[in-house]
């Protein structure tokens, strides 16, 4: 019974500290160029994946004619954060990825699917010892370093007034949706949205 009892609290011991080490994993830090550009993480794509959105936009207009799929990964010690707070802890990334749509493929006759060729990058950053607004945007139209997106872009204004969490839209994140709302740190702007929308 003594033998049972000492190796069942090792085994829990042991599971206690791998939960614990697995909710500290640290944030990785964006990377500048001394000009202040922004390098574009290359393994971006083996992050968490969060969503994939279908001919979203700002504007009805923005892509008219055009299909397009964005696909949303965010850095994973910032989503362990978020699972444990509901929100984004300092120097969180989160990488937009635009590709086109394509139908009529192989076997597919009549639903759409993504194009292998990547159509533009976005990275959405906290990093308030650098940016007093604490989050700023980088428009990658290549691999290449950055500049950071102006102010006067309208995405700063959209995020702001709209963003569920943290400036961030994570009211098209299917999976952390239900965490913000559990854990209460859904924006009031954005509880006003829904309550109007029901």
């Amino acid at each position: 019974m003594k033998t049972k009892t000492v190796a069942l609290t090792t085994t829990l011991t042991l599971l206690c500290s791998i939960a614990l080490s697995d909710s500290t994993t640290p944030v990785r830090s964006p990377v500048y160029t001394d000009e202040g550009r922004l390098v574009l993480p290359e393994d971006y794509r083996e992050w968490v994946y969060l969503s994939s959105g279908f001919d979203m936009a700002y504007s009805p207009l923005a892509m008219s004619g055009h299909h397009m799929f964005d696909n949303v990964f965010v850095e994973p010690g910032a989503y362990k954060a978020f699972l444990a707070t509901g929100t984004w802890p300092d120097k969180t990334m989160l990488v937009l990825e635009v590709r086109g749509a394509q139908d009529k493929g192989s076997i597919n006759k009549t639903g759409h699917y993504q194009s292998t060729d990547v159509m533009g990058r976005e990275v959405h950053l906290k990093d308030t010892t650098r940016f007093p607004e604490g989050w700023a945007f980088f428009g990658f139209e290549s691999t290449k370093p950055a500049k950071m997106t102006p102010r006067t872009a309208d995405c700063y204004s959209c995020h702001k007034d709209h963003a569920a969490v943290d400036n961030t839209f994570v009211q098209f994140y299917p999976t952390l949706l239900p965490i913000a709302t559990a854990k209460d740190t859904l924006s009031p702007a954005y509880k006003a949205e829904s309550a109007a929308r029901n």
